[in-house]
């Protein structure tokens, strides 16, 4: 990945694998390919007879690295336990190894992931070839290969061989895997499960998934890019064309983590980042790109870009003066809605006054949010009516609701008394089908006035779009300083647990008792046409599995 533009850089890489790649080239990537191995759903390991940690000469529950200079074998259980490093500082240049259950390059010395597309393709090659030797001698018939243009392929590998890329098709079509077609890992490329975990709620959003595959936006048509600033959005295409191309081998984004850098270098960086901070990042950027060109076309001032059309709502904010009972009523867009799990004031003050887990509903949250909230001394209101500030309350409630719903759990706390931040570890209990008509402005003000009132100016919301169905669940295990980041998708009312590279099926109980940061919630109607649109038969040569929206695409 080479820098576009000379105002954005991208961040250094890990300098211990660049002197090893100085040193040693590509030797060691070569010296693993008979090692790799991998399964039919795509997941890529390392396979050494018995592995045991050279250190501790046995079998241990932390992970195992090999050293890609000597080969040998070391675990990491964690920091105190760190066989990994105590080996690349008693052998010098030994840092850069290979872990065994993901096949992913690892610096020991910066206790971190790290990512080179020079790995990658070597790893990618190893799978071709593989597909080579176990391939069918037939002759393929022509209506075999006319896939539909979205099962591409792109590995980043100079793989030109037409032999290869035949057989590829061949086992794609063959493949017995009852996976949903978009089911498709993606690598970490050090410190980036916060990225991968948001990419595979986004691809499996109905009508922003819609939107890309009728080909809305087309990186290959696309005027926006330019020499010196890359296009978001255009990568964002190229991911879904990835995904959806029937592969099943895990996919790098390593293009759309450059482009993203370069459209927000604040966060450039290979650090862990928060996942729903990278979510509203990746939306500001869309819009960014698509924003100027939707609201000339549309000319009422509404944003139309396909961020705004699917995650865009309407947050209603009343602060009544409680002297008069004057109500003045503002209103701002939201792409979130950010939900608090403290029950008082005074524990989000104080860490030590309230227990440490506790059992809370989605629900209860939702009650917290719209709870009529007295306004501190320093935060009265200038009564109109009155004419001088006075006492208030502030309320908020729903005037819109968006196509897709985004709940952020606010799981990370910081203490102004103590100056501490930490982790909130309470279990949410949360509903797959969600109502959310007792939150809507026209349900709160009627029952702030005791449900007299019928009939509210402009507040009566379409009753058939507050049913919503939760489709992706964004979770976070670890601490704050330490985390990793998971998702878990709902597809044909079936959960997949995606975490980075590796796709598992798993029971919903799994997902009820998650730790969940951020929830993806889809009007109903449009759940219901994603599930009847993805499908895990191959797709018909002559037609396309994904049809616009009508109303979205």
């Amino acid at each position: 990945m080479s820098s576009r533009n000379s105002l954005f850089t991208i961040p250094r890489p890990c300098e211990h694998l660049v002197d090893y790649k100085m040193k040693h080239g590509l030797k060691g990537y070569n010296s693993i390919q008979d090692l790799l191995r991998f399964s039919p759903c795509g997941r890529i390991t390392i396979d050494k007879s018995q592995p045991r940690c050279s250190s501790c000469s046995g079998s241990c529950c932390g992970r195992l690295f090999m050293c890609l200079i000597c080969s040998s074998v070391t675990c990491c259980i964690n920091q105190e336990s760190n066989h990994a490093l105590l080996h690349s500082e008693s052998v010098c240049g030994h840092e850069i190894g290979v872990d065994m259950e993901r096949a992913e390059l690892y610096c020991s010395v910066c206790c971190d992931q790290v990512y080179d597309l020079e790995f990658d393709r070597v790893v990618m090659c190893k799978k071709m070839l593989g597909l080579v030797r176990n391939g069918d001698n037939g002759v393929v018939e022509s209506g075999q290969l006319r896939l539909s243009k979205r099962r591409r392929l792109d590995f980043g590998a100079d793989l030109g061989s037409e032999s290869v890329k035949r057989s590829v098709l061949v086992s794609k079509q063959r493949s017995k895997s009852c996976l949903p077609l978009g089911l498709r890992g993606l690598n970490n490329l050090g410190n980036t499960c916060f990225m991968n975990s948001v990419l595979q709620a986004l691809l499996h959003a109905p009508p922003f998934r819609n939107y890309f595959l009728s080909d809305r936006h087309n990186h290959e048509r696309c005027t926006k890019t330019s020499a010196d600033r890359l296009c978001l959005p255009c990568d964002v295409d190229v991911i879904f064309d990835a995904v959806f191309s029937g592969d099943r081998t895990p996919y790098s984004p390593a293009k759309f983590l450059y482009s993203w850098w370069q459209h927000s270098e604040n966060l450039a960086s290979y650090e862990q980042q928060d996942a729903h901070e990278f979510f509203i990042s990746m939306l500001d950027r869309i819009h960014d790109k698509l924003g100027k060109s939707s609201l000339e076309n549309k000319g009422n001032g509404d944003c139309q870009c396909i961020a705004h059309r699917v995650f865009s709502g309407i947050l209603r904010s009343d602060v009544t003066c409680t002297s008069c009972g004057f109500t003045s009523s503002t209103y701002d867009p939201c792409m979130d809605i950010s939900l608090d799990l403290n029950t008082g004031a005074s524990a989000a003050a104080d860490f030590s006054s309230r227990p440490s887990k506790l059992n809370e509903t989605l629900a209860g949250c939702f009650d917290l949010f719209t709870r009529p909230e007295r306004l501190g001394p320093d935060q009265k209101l200038y009564c109109e009516n009155c004419h001088e500030k006075q006492d208030a309350l502030k309320q908020m409630s729903l005037k819109k609701l968006p196509l897709v719903l985004c709940l952020h759990i606010k799981r990370f706390e910081h203490s102004p008394i103590r100056k501490m931040s930490r982790k909130i570890d309470r279990h949410l209990q949360f509903p797959f089908s969600l109502d959310m008509r007792p939150y809507l402005s026209s349900s709160i003000v009627k029952k702030r006035f005791g449900n007299r009132m019928f009939s509210l100016e402009g507040e009566e919301a379409d009753v058939s779009s507050t049913e919503f169905e939760v489709f992706a669940v964004v979770t976070h295990t670890g601490m704050l300083e330490s985390g990793h980041y998971a998702t878990y998708l709902r597809l044909r009312n079936q959960w997949y647990k995606c975490d980075d590279a590796w796709i598992t099926e798993v029971d919903e109980e799994v997902v009820r008792t998650s730790q969940c940061y951020l929830m993806f919630y889809v009007q109903k109607v449009f759940y219901h046409r994603g599930s009847e649109d993805l499908g895990c038969q191959h797709m018909s040569p002559l037609a396309d599995a994904f049809v616009p929206i009508a109303g979205c695409c």
